[in-house]
């Protein structure tokens, strides 16, 4: 659960750009978006598969720049 607390001097703008801040880096609303729908099983560990994939494929092309 995210709690933002009101310092002195904070705006209700400020506020809720704190809330927004936390929500997002805690992965609050990726996690909201991947469940809104069922996904087979089949279907995770194909996307799992891919994820693996892409990362590797960056790794070796930021391998080659450097």
């Amino acid at each position: 659960m995210v709690y933002v607390k009101a310092s002195p001097g904070d705006t209700s703008d400020s506020l809720i750009r704190k809330f927004t801040r936390k929500v997002i880096a805690e992965g609050l609303l990726l996690e909201f978006k991947r469940k809104e729908f069922y996904q087979k099983p089949a279907e995770v560990r194909k996307e799992a598969k891919n994820e693996i994939q892409r990362r590797l494929k960056a790794r070796r092309r930021n391998k080659i720049r450097k």
